[in-house]
């Protein structure tokens, strides 16, 4: 059986439109992801090194339609966009067993309780736990 030939790199203007429409559009994230399925893994760096997906923009603005369709997908969750959706079952305990989670950066800086913030009443108990833990940054210093 001859092995499939690996297909050529993403050119860096479609993963740009991809993560662009991330944050707010939701019928070009359906049209561009039945072309291109694997897009969904695909990250831009928007420079020094602050790389972003479409499910991160989903998640540092709260679309909470675009978040579900792209995990709904099989896109890979982090807890940036767990903790928007206001999954605490999940959130929580990676945060008890690895407490200096709390300070991670996301896209752009943007910390978790940016997320929770974004994430309205769905992630208010997660908000409610991370300014108990003495979170007050919506957003960190990326260099």
């Amino acid at each position: 059986m001859a092995q499939q030939e690996k297909p050529a790199a993403y050119a860096p203007d479609l993963v740009r439109d991809f993560v662009g429409a991330g944050h707010k559009d939701l019928t070009k994230i359906q049209a561009m992801h039945k072309e291109h399925p694997n897009l969904l893994f695909a990250a831009w760096d928007w420079g020094g090194g602050d790389f972003e997906t479409a499910l991160e923009a989903a998640g540092h603005v709260g679309n909470k339609e675009i978040a579900n369709y792209l995990l709904s997908q099989g896109a890979r969750p982090n807890i940036f966009v767990l903790t928007m959706l206001g999954k605490t079952a999940l959130v929580k305990p990676q945060l008890e067993a690895m407490p200096q989670l709390i300070t991670s950066k996301g896209a752009h800086g943007f910390s978790l309780l940016h997320h929770a913030q974004r994430g309205g009443e769905d992630a208010k108990e997660l908000l409610d736990y991370l300014q108990s833990k003495g979170l007050k940054e919506v957003r960190f210093k990326l260099w």
